[in-house]
């Protein structure tokens, strides 16, 4: 018996040469190495560049605009005015798409309320502009009208949420109207109802109205 060593046969097919199959392997190998190779570099690079900032600024606090004397006006369903915002300087800031403020001056009108004025040195709007944030020198003024007295606030640290009427602080406040002098830590006011809701240590001073 005499075996064939150039190739193998299967019984009614072709004969499938080793020389052939060596051939075959030598040609596809490096292009199988250079696929893997390039697989390899994708993935490093991308592994390498993920933690990296992007080179458009986009996550890098700084400003991608900025308005000098904004203004903007919010309102009502009956068309007249809820609440306005201005300031000396909007900046705005994409990586968490907020608005910084320069002087903001803040203005509530509701319905036959007396208006509230609330200014700053800086202010900052959310990103979906439903939260203001007011820091150093904050001071509230509510005009005298509809049977209420004047009042004023003053505090280092305003939060306020303008659709609800509502304004928050944790700082510690001086609050004055004609009759009194009151301080505390923390306050709600509520614009609605215009109530004043003070948190803690609480100390006031009040002369009755001269007849």
């Amino acid at each position: 018996m005499r075996a064939d060593h150039a190739g193998a046969r299967h019984p009614g097919g072709p004969v499938i040469r080793l020389s052939q199959v060596s051939d075959r392997l030598t040609l596809w190998f490096p292009l199988v190495l250079l696929g893997l190779l390039a697989l390899l570099t994708f993935w490093l690079n991308s592994t390498v560049q993920a933690p990296l900032a992007k080179r458009d600024g986009s996550t890098r606090h700084d400003p991608d605009f900025w308005v000098e004397n904004f203004f903007a006006r919010r309102m009502g369903p009956d068309g007249l005015p809820l609440h306005t915002l201005a300031a000396v300087k909007l900046e705005h800031f994409p990586d968490d798409d907020t608005s910084h403020l320069t002087r903001p001056h803040f203005v509530a009108m509701s319905g036959q309320k007396p208006p509230v004025h609330i200014q700053a040195q800086q202010g900052l709007v959310s990103s979906d502009g439903e939260e203001v944030y007011f820091t150093r020198e904050v001071e509230v003024q509510r005009e005298a009208g509809a049977g209420k007295d004047w009042l004023t606030i003053h505090t280092d640290y305003l939060h306020i949420t303008p659709d609800l009427e509502i304004a928050r602080t944790h700082k510690a406040v001086t609050i004055r109207t004609p009759a009194a002098l009151i301080t505390a830590t923390g306050m709600e006011f509520n614009n609605r109802t215009q109530a004043v809701k003070l948190l803690s240590r609480v100390k006031g001073h009040y002369e009755k109205p001269k007849l």
